[in-house]
């Protein structure tokens, strides 16, 4: 901090939140678990069930643009500094990433540090890439690093990649994005609107869809840089000329949308992958931000939904974060046998039940007193 006093209420979050907003963000948290564990049945992401469960990322993208422009475009003509927002940002993301890391750690010892084809990997190589995730330092295919050899930036809990891009999202508005004009904002919309529409359509993925930025290897980085710039300016640009409609029912309705999209299974049979890349271009180009939109503008007026949408926001970002270490347990013990789905369908619910669960626990337990800690440490200043 800098020697400028700064006193509790001027970082605090005085802001109302946009309740349907927050449960949209559950509902797609969810919808991600879903094709997680459809992932493991499928053999390729043509087959997959629940196929379009990786637009949630997308849905993410718009919806953090559209929430970090409302709650902070406006602070930094009134004293916010660039080092304080990016601790904010820190404070709220970084606790969750350090443990899922930590649970990555953890199943892939249980797993017997393996890579998936069965050559062995180190304590020290698998510490190294502990380390080197903790920092979101990305793994290079074929390194060491990359301890279970599928090519993942983040192999000890893959998921992960988001919020590396999530933070060069954060770094890009607070340095650069912030600035812009509305009317240059639009035009980067735009640009990144069509080369993310191109990138889907002309099949740079090699299997007609937007489910890449997970890995280094081929346009993966392109395809995710692409699926950040785009989601995440359009939902900043939304929030600058944010003007809202009258809706009755935006959490279910908004709510049912996404769960259909996001079931939708591979448009074609890969023969003509653009098909399905057009789907996803339309999807995040126009969907998303229509749905964030409503979503904006509805108001929840009972007190379930309201406790319902607060449930399903709390726990969406815990969820997402540390599911994913125990499907390579589920992984690994589906293929090791091959089992299918009508084998294995209550240890699958069970598997959603219990992530649930634990990103519950994970909030209440580490991350919320984490937070305050942290927010009491390195922002709040006695006056």
């Amino acid at each position: 901090m800098s020697g400028t006093k700064v006193s509790a209420a001027a970082f605090s979050d005085t802001k109302p939140h946009y309740e349907i907003l927050n449960g949209l963000r559950g509902v797609a948290a969810l919808m991600v678990i879903l094709y997680h564990i459809f992932e493991g049945f499928a053999t390729s992401p043509i087959d997959q069930r629940f196929n379009h469960g990786y637009l949630a990322v997308d849905f993410f993208f718009v919806l953090s643009g559209f929430v970090i422009g409302y709650a902070y475009d406006d602070r930094w003509s009134t004293g916010l500094k660039t080092k304080d927002f990016f601790k904010r940002r820190l404070i709220r993301l970084h606790p969750m990433i350090v443990l899922g890391i930590v649970f990555g750690v953890i199943t892939f010892i249980i797993q017997g540090s393996k890579q998936w084809d069965g050559t062995p990997v180190s304590l020290s190589m698998v510490l190294l890439a502990m380390l080197l995730s903790l920092f979101l330092i990305p793994a290079a295919p074929g390194s060491g690093i990359e301890v279970r050899g599928n090519g993942e930036m983040f192999p000890l809990n893959g998921p992960v990649w988001t919020l590396f891009f999530e933070y060069i999202g954060n770094i890009l508005y607070a340095l650069f994005i912030r600035r812009l004009s509305t009317k240059a904002l639009t035009v980067l919309v735009v640009l990144a609107g069509a080369g993310l529409a191109s990138f889907a359509v002309f099949n740079f993925s090699g299997y007609g869809h937007l489910g890449v930025g997970w890995s280094m290897t081929d346009y993966n980085l392109h395809g995710g840089f692409l699926r950040l710039l785009f989601s995440f300016s359009i939902g900043l640009l939304m929030s600058r000329n944010f003007k809202p409609i009258h809706i009755r029912g935006a959490f279910w309705i908004c709510g049912l949308i996404i769960v259909a999209l996001l079931s939708v299974p591979y448009i074609g049979d890969g023969s003509a992958p653009w098909k399905n890349g057009l789907y996803d271009a339309v999807c995040t180009i126009i969907v998303f931000p229509v749905l964030v939109y409503l979503g904006a503008s509805g108001k929840v007026t009972d007190k379930s939904t309201s406790k319902f949408c607060k449930f399903l926001g709390d726990i969406s970002y815990p969820l997402y974060v540390v599911h994913y270490p125990f499907m390579y347990l589920f992984y690994a013990w589906l293929w090791s046998n091959s089992l299918t789905f009508s084998q294995t369908w209550y240890v699958a619910l069970a598997l959603f039940f219990g992530n649930i669960l634990l990103a519950y626990l994970s909030l209440k337990l580490y991350d919320e007193p984490v937070r305050k800690y942290l927010t009491k440490r390195f922002l709040l200043k006695k006056k």
